[in-house]
């Protein structure tokens, strides 16, 4: 079941950094399982599990292009290892920080350590759009938004705004 992705209000106070998992096991596959779920269907392309509201350091990705059949990616306890000094430069959105968008500058290449869902250690080469990607999702596990990568300026008016609509929604019903 698809999980409601959090909006993370841009303010580094109420970020948190994400707590190693301990144990690979069957909750820990079905929420890897859902966040999948919740990421097709925002439409997204990677999504870390503090985004649905679990500090956890796991993440899924899954860079398919349309028509092609689904490539689903789970990394847990990710971990980068080295990064290229060469950069690239790639459009970045978040469901986070919905309908906002902005090119943020990264290393191209990452090297990375993470289990995979059977516990069992992996390394990853990674460049281009799935290096970016894996430093996106991985940023969200230590409390950065890719709105830190941007000039002060634009993060400015991006946290304006969202104080803005926090202050004109009405406030969410709690449940239990």
């Amino acid at each position: 079941m698809p999980i409601k992705p959090l909006v993370i209000l841009p303010d580094p106070v109420l970020r948190l950094v994400s707590k190693p998992v301990e144990c690979v096991d069957a909750p820990l596959l079905k929420l890897a399982d859902d966040m999948l779920e919740t990421m097709y269907d925002a439409p997204g392309i990677g999504l870390a599990a503090i985004q649905v509201g679990e500090p956890l350091r796991m993440l899924v990705i899954d860079l398919a292009k349309e028509g092609e059949p689904p490539a689903p990616q789970v990394f847990i306890n990710p971990e980068i290892l080295a990064s290229s000094d060469d950069r690239s430069v790639y459009e970045e959105g978040c469901l986070s920080i919905p309908d906002y968008y902005a090119e943020v500058e990264r290393p191209a290449k990452v090297r990375l350590r993470h289990l995979d869902r059977e516990g069992r250690e992996q390394e990853v080469e990674a460049e281009g759009l799935l290096a970016t990607c894996l430093q996106h999702e991985i940023d969200h596990l230590n409390g950065v938004l890719f709105i830190d990568h941007i000039s002060k300026l634009k993060r400015d008016m991006v946290v304006k705004k969202f104080k803005k609509l926090a202050r004109d929604r009405p406030p969410a019903k709690m449940v239990g």
